[in-house]
C-alpha cells in the first residue's frame, strides 16, 4: 500500500507495493507515454499516446497515490512523500515519519519535481560531445584499462559526500578489488572543518544532533541553523515550539552572531553582525568568562564594543541554566573555535541534553575518501589514468586555485555520470546521463543516522542510469539492477530472510524510514589536547561563501521555480549579488548596483566581476558571495544568470580581497521595494512583558466591524478559514514554492518580474520593526500573504462578469472562463493578492511540462486573473472521499499546500464551524488579528502578532549602538 499522510485519498485496492510487478510493468509503459497529461483546454498532445493494455493493479483513475522516498543533499537524506497522478509524479510533500522532515519540506525538495521533468537534462551518453550508446561506453571502460592489472593504480573515483549505505558498500568493494585505486570526495561548502573540530575536541569524528526543543538559550555563532545543514527543517520546527501562538511560553531566547544575514538571525531575539574573526574573539572571551580552563586573555576589539555587553549578558544567562543551553558554531569559524564550542557545551553540561553526540553519519567518507586537492595534484602530475566523476561538477565548482579543468586534460579517460551535460560533462571524454532520484532505487541516512530507502516513481524519462551503474560495470555487477543491489544490501544488514524480510522491506518502503537505524548517543570525553586560539587578524576585506537560498551550490541553477523565488531576506530574483555592509561600501566608494572587480590580494591572480548589494545587516569588512550562479552549461534557464563566486574560492585558505569599481551598473530585480511599515499596524509587535500585561495588544484600538451593505451568508456545513502564526514564520519561502507546484503557477521570467508581474499566489513580505517598538531593528518580520478570502470581499462587487464570487463555504472563487481581464478586482483589493496573467507562459522555455502539471488544477492561459483558492481541489477531493464513507470531513483531513510545506507549522487551515478544530483554537489566541481590519473586509485569513523575548539591558545597549533609542 502506498504511504498517505498529507492528503486524504481513497484506499487503493489490490497489491500496490512500490516494487510489485504491476507497478513496475506500469512504469515501463510510462517510459513510452510521458505525455499522458495535457493542459486544460489546449487540445490533445502532439505526441502519440500509448493506451493501457492492462490496468495496473491498485491504480484508481483520478485518485493520486503517494510514495515515500528520500531526497539527498550534501550527503544527507530527507524523507518526502511524492504524489503520483496516473503514474506521473507531480508534487512533493514532507514525510511526517522521517525525523529530518516531520512532514515539512524545503524549497529544494518542492522544486525536485520540476527538475525531474526538465527537458534540459542529459538524454544520451556522449563521447567527446558526440552522441553514443551505453554499450559503447561500457566497452570503452573495459578497453585499455591498464589499471586493472596494476591493482587499480591510476584509477580515481570522485563523488560528493556519501551516507548512502548501499553506495558506500559498493565503493568499499571497488577499493577492495583494486586496492591501489583512490576515492576522493568533495563538497564546495564542506572543507572537513567540522570533522576536524570533533577530532580535536573528542579525539574521534562525531556529529552533533541538536535538540532545540529542550533549550532555553540558543547561541548561534555564524551558524544559520534554520536554513543550512542537514537538520535545518527539524531545527526550525523544534526552536519555534516555544513561540506558537496557540500555546505560547516565550521563555526560549535566541542569540545570533553572524557575518551575513540568515534566517536564524532574522528572527533572533538578539542579533549582532560581526566579521568571522570577531565572532571567534567573542567566543573565546565568553569561554574565559565561563571558566573554561586554558583560555587566553584577549583584548576587546575597538569595533565590537557591543560584543562586551553580549559577553556579560550571555555569561549570566548561560550560568543561570547551563544544561538548558546550546551553542552552535558555523563553518566560517576556525577548527580551533569550533572545537572550543564543543568544549563549551561539555563545560555547561549541555552535552547529552540539548546536544547529543553520535558517530558521524559521513564517517566513511571522512575516513576512506581523500580530499580534492590531492586529486588535482595527482592529475597535474600525470598520475591519473581513469577518473570516474559521479554526480558532481568539479569543473564548475572546484576551488579556482586547483585549476581543475586544466588538470582534467591530463587524464586519459575522464568519465562524468551526471544529471546534466554540464561543465564537467563537456570537459570529459565520456559523459553518461544519471537518473533522477525519483527514477532510481537507493538509500540514504539522515542527520541523526536514520536510514531510508530511495524508491522510483517513474521509469527513467531520458535514458539515465542509477548512481550505482558505473561502479557496477567495474565490479561486474551489471546483471543486477539498482533494486537488486539495494534490496540485497538491506537483507544482509537486517539479517533476516523470507517472510520476515519481506515484511520489514514493505514497512520500510511504506513508512519511508527503516526502523531502528537512528544512531545511538555516543559516550564522549573531552580530549586533553590544549586548544590554541586562532589569530584574530583583521583582513581588509574577507570573502564569505554561502549557499544561495534558491539555487544551492549550482545544482538547481536550471530550475525556473527557484530562480524566480524571491530570496527570503532581499526579495532578489534571477540574480545573485556581492553583499557589503554600509561602512565597507563607503570605504570602497560603491553603492548598490555598482559592478566591482574583487581580486585576491596574493599572487594567485584570482578575480571576479560582481554587482554589489549594500545592506546594513551585513558585517563590515566582509563581502558575502552566494554560490550557484555564473553557469555556462546549466541549461536554457540557468545559463548566463549571475556571476560565479567559485572564481575566488581557494582550497585551503580564505584570501584577503581588494575591490575596485569598474564604472558599470547592474539592474537588480526584486519583488518588494519597501521594508518599512510606515506607521501602519501591519505586524503588531510587543515584548513578553507587554504581552503579559495586555495579551490582546494586537487588536487594541481596532474598532468593531461596522454595519455592512453585504448580505449575510449562512454556512450550514463548512466554513473555511486560515490562521498564520507570525511568531513561528521564518520566511523560508517553502510555502511559495509549494503553492506554485500544487497550483500550476507559471514562471514569468526576470523581465516580467521587473514589471511587477510575478505570479506567486502567496508572497512572503518582509518588514523592519517600527523604531521604538519592542523589537530591535536588527530583527526582520515575515508575513506570508495569500488571498484573505474576505467575508465582505471588495473584489466581488466590481467584477462586471461575475468572475470572482463567494461560494457556499465562504471561499472567494475565481471563475477563469468568465474572466475578461478588466483587472477591476485587483484594483479594488487592498491586499494586492490577485495576479493578472498578462502573457501566455505555457509555450516558453520556462514552462512546466504538461506531464508535470497537477491534473486537478486548471492550467490558465494569458488574459485572466488568478489567485489563492485555499487549495479548493484538495478540499473537494477530501469531501468526496468523506462522502463515500458517509461522514463529514474531520479536522486535519484537508491540508493546503502552503500549510503542509511549512517547517515551523506556522499555517493552520480548517473548518471554522468546527469548534474543536485547530484553526478555531488558533484564532482564539489573544494574539490573533486581521490584516487591515479597519477596512471592514472581514478576512478569513488572520494572523498572530509577534512577541519578542529580549533582555532589556542588552536591548538598550543594542539600541544605543544602532541609534534606535
Amino acid at each position: 500500500m502506498p504511504t498517505r499522510h498529507t492528503i486524504p485519498i481513497h484506499p487503493t485496492q489490490g497489491d500496490d507495493e512500490p516494487d510489485s510487478p504491476g507497478r513496475r510493468h506500469f512504469m515501463r509503459w510510462m517510459a513510452a507515454s510521458v505525455a499522458l497529461g495535457s493542459a486544460a483546454c489546449s487540445g490533445p498532445p502532439a505526441e502519440k499516446i500509448v493506451p493501457y493494455v492492462h490496468m495496473p493493479e491498485g491504480l484508481t483513475p483520478g485518485h493520486p497515490t503517494f510514495y515515500a522516498t528520500t531526497l539527498t543533499r550534501h550527503g544527507y537524506g530527507c524523507g518526502v512523500l511524492v504524489e503520483s497522478n496516473m503514474g506521473r509524479p507531480t508534487k512533493v510533500e514532507g514525510n511526517p515519519r522521517h525525523p529530518a522532515s516531520l512532514g515539512a519540506t524545503s524549497p529544494f525538495s518542492q522544486a525536485a519535481i520540476l527538475q525531474l521533468w526538465d527537458p534540459d537534462r542529459s538524454q544520451m551518453p556522449r563521447r567527446g560531445g558526440t552522441p553514443a550508446s551505453w554499450d559503447a561506453f561500457e566497452a570503452a571502460l573495459a578497453e585499455g584499462a591498464r589499471w586493472r592489472q596494476a591493482g587499480g593504480a591510476g584509477l580515481r573515483l570522485l563523488t560528493g559526500p556519501i551516507s548512502a549505505p548501499t553506495q558506500l558498500d559498493q565503493v568499499r568493494r571497488l577499493l577492495d578489488r583494486y586496492p591501489k585505486a583512490v576515492w576522493h570526495s568533495y563538497d564546495p561548502l564542506d572543507n572537513g572543518s567540522a570533522m576536524r573540530a570533533a577530532l580535536l575536541a573528542f579525539g574521534r569524528p562525531l556529529d552533533m544532533v541538536l535538540h532545540l526543543e529542550h533549550a532555553e538559550t540558543i547561541v548561534a555563532l555564524d551558524a544559520d541553523v534554520f536554513a543550512s545543514g542537514p537538520g535545518h527543517l527539524r531545527h526550525a520546527r523544534d526552536a519555534m515550539t516555544d513561540r506558537r501562538a496557540s500555546a505560547p511560553r516565550f521563555t526560549r531566547r535566541l542569540y545570533v552572531a553572524e557575518s551575513t544575514e540568515g534566517l536564524t538571525g532574522a528572527v533572533a531575539d538578539h542579533r549582532i553582525a560581526l566579521a568571522p574573526h570577531e565572532i571567534e574573539r567573542l567566543t573565546w572571551r565568553l569561554a574565559a568568562k565561563l571558566g573554561v580552563p586554558g583560555m587566553p586573555a584577549l583584548t576587546v576589539s575597538a569595533s565590537t564594543r557591543l560584543a562586551v555587553a553580549w559577553e556579560d549578558h550571555l555569561t549570566e544567562r548561560l550560568r543561570a541554566a547551563p544544561q538548558a543551553a546550546v551553542l552552535v558554531a558555523g563553518p566560517t569559524l576556525s577548527v580551533q573555535t569550533q572545537a572550543l564550542v564543543h568544549r563549551l557545551n561539555v563545560h555547561l553540561g549541555a552535552m547529552g541534553h540539548t546536544v547529543v553526540p553520535i558517530e558521524s553519519v559521513l564517517a566513511d567518507t571522512h575516513q576512506l575518501a581523500r580530499p580534492l586537492p590531492e586529486l588535482a595534484d595527482a592529475m597535474h602530475g600525470n598520475d591519473v589514468d581513469t577518473l570516474l566523476m559521479l554526480d558532481c561538477n568539479p569543473v564548475y565548482d572546484a576551488p579556482a586555485d586547483l585549476h581543475f579543468a586544466e588538470a582534467l586534460k591530463t587524464v586519459r579517460l575522464p568519465v562524468h555520470h551526471g544529471l546534466y551535460y554540464d561543465e564537467t560533462g563537456q570537459a570529459s571524454v565520456w559523459h553518461v546521463p544519471l537518473a533522477h532520484p525519483f527514477e532510481q532505487w537507493g538509500d540514504a541516512r539522515a542527520w541523526d543516522g536514520t536510514a531510508s530507502i530511495v524508491q522510483p516513481l517513474i521509469a527513467p524519462l531520458y535514458g539515465g542510469r542509477h548512481i550505482h551503474a558505473v561502479p557496477a560495470m567495474l565490479l561486474r555487477q551489471t546483471d543486477q539492477s539498482d533494486h537488486d543491489l539495494v534490496r540485497q544490501y538491506w537483507q544482509r544488514r537486517l539479517d533476516v530472510t523470507g517472510v520476515k524480510f519481506e515484511a520489514a522491506w514493505r514497512t520500510a518502503l511504506q513508512d519511508g524510514v527503516i526502523a531502528g537505524t537512528a544512531s545511538s548517543a555516543a559516550s564522549v570525553q573531552p580530549s586533553t589536547t590544549l586548544l590554541v586560539s586562532p589569530r584574530f587578524d583583521t583582513p581588509s576585506l574577507r570573502p564569505v561563501f554561502v549557499e544561495d537560498p534558491a539555487v544551492g551550490i549550482g545544482e538547481f541553477s536550471n530550475n525556473g521555480w527557484l530562480q524566480e523565488l524571491p530570496r527570503p531576506l532581499t526579495g532578489l530574483t534571477w540574480d545573485n549579488a556581492a553583499y557589503l555592509g554600509p561602512a565597507t561600501a563607503r570605504k570602497l566608494d560603491v553603492r548598490t548596483g555598482d559592478v566591482v572587480r574583487f581580486t585576491a590580494a596574493d599572487a594567485s591572480t584570482l578575480s571576479i566581476l560582481a554587482p554589489v548589494w549594500v545592506s546594513d545587516r551585513q558585517a563590515e569588512g566582509v563581502v558575502v558571495l552566494p554560490l550557484g550562479y555564473g553557469r555556462g552549461a546549466a541549461g536554457r534557464v540557468g545559463n548566463g544568470v549571475g556571476f560565479s563566486a567559485y572564481g575566488l574560492m581557494r582550497a585551503s585558505t580564505v584570501p584577503t580581497l581588494t575591490a575596485t569599481a569598474v564604472g558599470r551598473r547592474h539592474l537588480f530585480v526584486h519583488t518588494q521595494q519597501n521594508n518599512e511599515m510606515e506607521g501602519r499596524s501591519i505586524i503588531p509587535v510587543a515584548s513578553v512583558a507587554q504581552f503579559r500585561g495586555d495579551p490582546r495588544f494586537a487588536s487594541a484600538g481596532v474598532k468593531a466591524p461596522e454595519a455592512s451593505l453585504y448580505p449575510p451568508w449562512p454556512y450550514p456545513n463548512y466554513k473555511w478559514g486560515m490562521a498564520i502564526d507570525l511568531n513561528s514564520c521564518i520566511g523560508c519561502g517553502a510555502c511559495t514554492i509549494a503553492c506554485q507546484a500544487e497550483n500550476n503557477i507559471p514562471v514569468v521570467g526576470k523581465d516580467q518580474v521587473m514589471r511587477g508581474r510575478a505570479m506567486h499566489w502567496i508572497r512572503v513580505d518582509r518588514y523592519r520593526p517600527e523604531p521604538g517598538t519592542a523589537a530591535s531593528r536588527q530583527r526582520l518580520l515575515f508575513q506570508p500573504v495569500p488571498c484573505m478570502h474576505c467575508e465582505d470581499a471588495p473584489c466581488e462587487l466590481v467584477c462586471p462578469v461575475g468572475a470572482t464570487v463567494h461560494d457556499s463555504e465562504g471561499l472567494n472563487v475565481q471563475v477563469y472562463n468568465r474572466c475578461v481581464g478588466t483587472r477591476f478586482c485587483s484594483n479594488n483589493c487592498p491586499y494586492k493578492v490577485r495576479r493578472f496573467n498578462f502573457l501566455d507562459h505555457l509555450d516558453t522555455a520556462l514552462a512546466r511540462p504538461a506531464p508535470a502539471q497537477n491534473p486537478d488544477v486548471t492550467v490558465r492561459r494569458g488574459g485572466v486573473m488568478e489567485k489563492c483558492t485555499y487549495c479548493l481541489q484538495r478540499i473537494t477531493r477530501a469531501r468526496l472521499a468523506a462522502e463515500e464513507l458517509r461522514r463529514p470531513l474531520r479536522d486535519g483531513e484537508v491540508v493546503t499546500a502552503c500549510q503542509g510545506a511549512c517547517p515551523t507549522q506556522a499555517i493552520t487551515f480548517g473548518n471554522l464551524n468546527d469548534a474543536d478544530s485547530a484553526v478555531v483554537r488558533a484564532k482564539a489566541s489573544p494574539l490573533d488579528y486581521g490584516l487591515l481590519a479597519n477596512l471592514n473586509t472581514r478576512p478569513r485569513t488572520s494572523y498572530a502578532a509577534v512577541v519578542v523575548n529580549r533582555d532589556e539591558d542588552l536591548a538598550r545597549a543594542e539600541a544605543q549602538e544602532q541609534g534606535d533609542a
